[in-house]
Parts: C-alpha cells; structure tokens; sequence
C-alpha cells in the first residue's frame, strides 16, 4: 500500500437473528447508543462507538453457527475496550452470559452475544486510575 493512503474503521457488520434481542446486549450490557440508520430494505440498526459505528444486519446468516470453539479468543471476533472490565463481568453474570478470561494474560474476557458472534472486551489500561 502506498504511503500516503491512511486506513481508519469506519464501521464492522455484525450478522444477527433479531435485532431487539442484539440490541439488549449491545446496547443494554454494552451501553453502545443507537445512531441514525437510513432505510434499509431489511431490518438492524447502527450503534455510534467513538468516530466508528457496529452495524446489526438481520439478514440470513452465510456462517454456520454449530462447532464453535468455547473461548471466543479462538473464533473471528470483535474487540472492545473498556474503562471497567470488573463493571462488565458483573453485568455478564448478572445476564447468565457465560465468558472465558484471555488466556494471554490480559485484563481482557471473551463472551458472545445472542447470536454466537464472538466478542472480546479488554480493560482499556488508560482508564484505570
């Protein structure tokens, strides 16, 4: 790539079955805010995260979901920082949602949501005071 092309995320898609039952978990345990969504021709939503966005598509699902490994640090998978990893655990075993700690040692857990989507949450070590 040349040296003057500079590359940012601008949003990741996130397949999902029901978008309610997403947003419970994205929004209600994550605390990602919803942000405008033009009119699709299938339902989702889109979540602000910083200057990036997570798109839920409820659309049909090309993946199988069967044959996952157990820790999702072993599965394609979404990363997000956190100001307070122990804030999450406890949201996590208060929702019943089962979650393995990094195996590299990091403050940092691995979950999934409704769906069987991987999701790594890692202390963000600049918000630890």
């Amino acid at each position: 790539m040349s040296d003057h092309i500079q590359l940012q995320i601008h949003h990741v898609s996130i397949i999902v079955s029901d978008t309610m039952k997403a947003l419970r978990f994205y929004s209600g345990i994550l605390g990602l805010k919803t942000c405008e969504r033009p009119d699709l021709l299938f339902p989702g939503a889109w979540l602000q995260l910083g200057a990036q966005q997570i798109h839920l598509l409820e659309v049909p699902n090309p993946d199988r979901n069967e044959d996952r490994p157990e820790h999702g640090g072993l599965d394609r998978h979404t990363a997000f920082l956190v100001n307070d990893l122990d804030a999450v655990r406890q949201q996590l075993e208060l929702q019943d949602i089962y979650y393995t700690l990094s195996k590299s040692g990091r403050r940092a857990l691995f979950c999934r949501d409704p769906d069987g989507n991987a999701v790594e949450l890692i202390q963000d070590l600049s918000a630890v005071t």
